[in-house]
């Protein structure tokens, strides 16, 4: 989950076509912060490891809808879009056919918690429907997930990449130097999703894929948010990145992601993983 937090962090001071489309830039400076991305990531995670690993439909979405009000009223400037605030404001949320790339930049705790690629698309699918029923932003959640699950559980980038696009059916015939002269900030799952991914895809490390993202410019922290689920847990995370991020993370933030990581290497040492 790091790997997503991190993306957002770094990403963030480029956001709304601010960068130069360039890969050469420092990491972290003091124009960087955490945003609605890294705030509903975290909620997303708390909803699910409260709801348990085995919760039904209704446990899940009820928890959800519970645990994204919460922290977006405890972060309520953290960058959401109007209607998303709104959701979060209401006394009776319901979802409200979003399309919007916010389904794929929470979800990456799904591609960590569960054992099946099945289970990870369904509940994935879940943390959608609360806000982003239409079908491309569900599709969004699914896809992001199920790449992030396939990455940690040994796939190839090859297998990755032909899964998400026979079952997705998103474009992955560009490169990032195709890319990169058109592309400008845009928030819908269509012309994300593809982008993000690919910015994975050609990819040599996490920080390589980071800095694919600010390559290609747009709305660089969810793409790196998304990218950089992915990133992690096929490459790995640096700890020295971790240690830079954390400067940025608010203790009840971080306290959060470290029960994450409690829940998910406790599942690891039960299947007799490192």
């Amino acid at each position: 989950m790091y790997g997503a937090i991190i993306g957002d962090i770094i990403g963030s001071r480029f956001e709304f076509d601010n960068g130069n489309k360039s890969r050469e830039f420092e990491l972290f400076t003091k124009k960087c912060d955490f945003t609605d991305d890294t705030v509903m990531t975290i909620a997303v995670a708390e909803a699910l490891m409260d709801a348990g690993k085995d919760a039904d439909e209704k446990t899940i979405k009820d928890n959800l809808i519970k645990s994204m009000k919460k922290w977006g009223k405890k972060y309520p400037h953290a960058g959401y879009g109007a209607r998303f605030i709104d959701w979060v404001l209401t006394e009776d949320p319901k979802p409200y056919g979003s399309y919007g790339n916010g389904s794929g930049m929470r979800v990456s705790s799904v591609g960590w918690l569960y054992d099946t690629l099945d289970r990870t698309r369904e509940v994935a699918r879940w943390t959608a429907e609360v806000t982003h029923n239409h079908p491309e932003g569900i599709k969004g959640a699914e896809a992001t997930a199920a790449a992030i699950f396939m990455a940690r559980t040994g796939s190839k980038m090859e297998e990755i990449a032909g899964y998400i696009e026979d079952e997705f059916e998103y474009d992955l015939s560009r490169t990032l130097d195709e890319i990169r002269p058109t592309y400008e900030h845009v928030e819908d799952c269509m012309n994300t999703m593809p982008e993000a991914y690919e910015c994975f895809f050609e990819s040599e490390s996490y920080e390589d894929c980071i800095r694919n993202v600010m390559y290609i410019g747009g709305d660089t922290d969810t793409l790196a948010a998304i990218a950089g689920a992915i990133a992690e847990a096929y490459w790995g995370l640096p700890i020295g990145l971790i240690v830079q991020a954390k400067e940025f993370i608010p203790d009840d933030i971080e306290a959060v992601i470290s029960r994450f990581n409690d829940v998910v290497n406790g599942a690891d040492k039960e299947k007799g993983g490192k």
